[in-house]
């Protein structure tokens, strides 16, 4: 779908856009990616998405990355303004708590590995995960959990962490897990966060095993980052019409 302009704001170096960046340009989408740390944010007004990715630092760490504030405020009118909004672990832990959740770190421990979420009966009917399998595979890689905004719908969860997706509106979504990533990259995350590694069940976060996971990885997002591109490219008035329709 060509035209389409979206904004990638890319809170750390160590989660680059990774292969979603490719499956968003593949489906015609133009991408400029933004560090926040060494760049000022745009303004919205050129674009027709906005997609916020993960990084090391808490919802909540202004003193140390004042930045995270202007994040915010941006996710907050990307929803006001009926955006399409694609946020990613600690992406969507800013968009929560731009719009009326909270973020705090989770009760049952860190949440690492190589593992699965389960769809709620709900998300049958969204246009960007209805057609996903009912426990598709993902990354996870935080400490922290987010409370639902008050007019989000959940639409998948885990046994750990209750709220692993949601959607605001029609078209700004947020996901605790991770989609983007690279063995090389969750190696990485393993190398630097030791203690958060051992959370992993063993063998989770195995070269090897991580190879093989990744193409599965693919092989269920690249179609969601596919209808995300289609759902950015669909008029605002007609989106809430194609909500039970398939996007292919």
């Amino acid at each position: 779908m060509s035209g389409v302009r979206i904004l990638v704001v890319q809170p750390s170096r160590s989660d680059p856009p990774g292969p979603l960046g490719e499956w968003l340009r593949g489906a015609g989408a133009e991408l400029d990616v933004v560090l926040p740390v060494e760049q000022d944010l745009p303004s919205l007004d050129s674009y027709d998405a906005l997609v916020v990715l993960g990084g090391e630092m808490g919802a909540y760490d202004d003193i140390d990355f004042p930045w995270l504030a202007d994040v915010r405020r941006m996710l907050s009118g990307a929803v006001a303004q009926q955006l399409p909004v694609l946020a990613i672990c600690l992406g969507a832990q800013l968009l929560a708590a731009a719009t009326g959740g909270q973020v705090r770190p989770i009760r049952k421990g860190p949440e690492v590995g190589t593992l699965l979420v389960a769809k709620r009966d709900v998300a049958a009917e969204d246009p960007l995960l209805g057609p996903l399998p009912l426990t598709p595979d993902v990354v996870q890689f935080h400490n922290d959990e987010f409370s639902l905004p008050p007019s989000a719908q959940l639409l998948a969860s885990s046994p750990k962490c209750d709220n692993q997706a949601f959607r605001l509106g029609e078209c700004a979504y947020g996901l605790q897990f991770h989609i983007e990533t690279t063995p090389e990259v969750v190696l990485e995350w393993a190398r630097t966060s030791p203690d958060m590694a051992d959370a992993a069940r063993p063998g989770q976060l195995d070269a090897d095993h991580l190879a093989e996971f990744h193409e599965d990885l693919a092989d269920t997002w690249q179609p969601v980052a596919e209808r995300f591109v289609r759902i950015v490219g669909t008029p605002p008035e007609e989106r809430k019409a194609s909500r039970f329709l398939p996007l292919a």
